[in-house]
């Protein structure tokens, strides 16, 4: 099949070539009513604008994907990586993994530099604080570059690869009130990531197929990294009586258990004896925390197949894919974090 240039988009939307550089560079030049033509005719072509890298010197196509992950310091993202890269390897593709450090710019730098050199397309881990933040997503649609999303953002249609973030929280959560806690709070993230919202949406859910009732304070926010996650916990337990105090608390991630694990400790209250702790992910140190952590699995490694194996679908295709949203599902393992304070049988 032949390959679709600058020159083909430019004879289909009748402009010249020179006005179809200046939509790709994103130049101000071209009017509003031309530059949305050219857009169109380059979804209709499946045109995708190619990077300054060409061909190997032995003729071969230089096949590569990027991956912009939060954290690399973060197991959960690095196995997500490892996936990324089997599936990828397997297909004859090779992987640049970069992080963003969870900073919006960094993001979108590398978003901007594997688009611009012809990095085939890209998995991102987005940080999401704001609809002004996804601008250069926007882009990516715009010029056609192949992209999958390890979470739901708000305003794109893009291909998604997540878990089944409502469902995972609301079983940790049933586990909890069916062996007898009654006082449950939920650590939550960043407050913009739809992660955060699906896991809220989950734990409301689970009180509404059990006898207690769901108030608003049992939801606290502390966020996901761990300094900030450590500090919020010591003030969100430091004017608070003994009776007082939560029986259990599910956790936004790992990460943060393990530094709400931390603030106890130097507060002296007990896991689990006093309070029972759920984490989410099972990155692969969860098991040796000072306290075995009880954990939502995430599989970690599939999340990444799957997202390569879309992105390169999308790659290779000659026409234009329908968006593809998968959602995996998670399994609650249970070790020493959390206590069974009296088993409940449910009819």
């Amino acid at each position: 099949m032949k390959k679709i240039t600058i020159v083909d988009v430019a004879k289909r939307a009748g402009v010249s070539k020179g006005t179809v550089s200046a939509v790709i560079n994103a130049k101000n030049t071209v009017k509003p009513a031309t530059r949305n033509h050219i857009l169109e005719v380059m979804k209709e072509l499946n045109f995708r604008p190619k990077g300054v890298a060409r061909n190997l010197k032995n003729g071969a196509q230089d096949k590569s994907i990027g991956i912009i992950i939060k954290d690399l310091n973060y197991p959960f993202y690095t196995s997500i990586a490892s996936g990324v890269k089997e599936y990828a390897n397997s297909k004859g593709y090779s992987v640049v993994v970069s992080s963003s450090e969870n900073d919006h710019e960094c993001e979108k730098k590398f978003s901007h530099f594997f688009s611009a050199k012809d990095i085939k397309g890209t998995i991102i881990a987005p940080i999401v604080e704001g609809s002004a933040e996804i601008e250069h997503l926007f882009k990516l649609k715009m010029i056609n570059y192949p992209f999958v999303l390890l979470e739901d953002v708000k305003g794109i249609q893009a291909n998604v690869v997540a878990i089944d973030n409502l469902r995972a929280i609301k079983k940790a959560v049933k586990y909890l009130i069916d062996n007898g806690h009654t006082k449950i709070v939920h650590f939550t993230g960043p407050p913009q990531s739809s992660h955060t919202a699906e896991r809220i949406e989950g734990f409301r859910h689970a009180f509404s197929e059990r006898t207690l009732v769901f108030k608003k304070d049992m939801i606290v926010s502390i966020g996901s990294q761990y300094e900030e996650s450590f500090t919020k916990t010591i003030e969100y337990f430091k004017n608070k009586i003994r009776e007082d105090y939560p029986t259990a608390i599910v956790c936004f991630n790992d990460q943060q258990a393990l530094a709400v694990l931390a603030a106890l400790k130097e507060m002296n209250i007990k896991v689990p004896d006093d309070i029972s702790i759920i984490g989410n992910d099972d990155i692969y140190y969860a098991k040796i925390y000072p306290v075995a952590l009880t954990t939502i699995r995430a599989p970690q490694n599939e999340i990444g197949q799957r997202a390569a194996e879309i992105l390169i679908r999308n790659i290779e295709s000659s026409t234009l894919l329908p968006i593809e949203k998968v959602v995996l599902d998670t399994e609650l393992v249970v070790r020493e974090s959390t206590k069974v304070l009296k088993p409940i049988v449910q009819d």
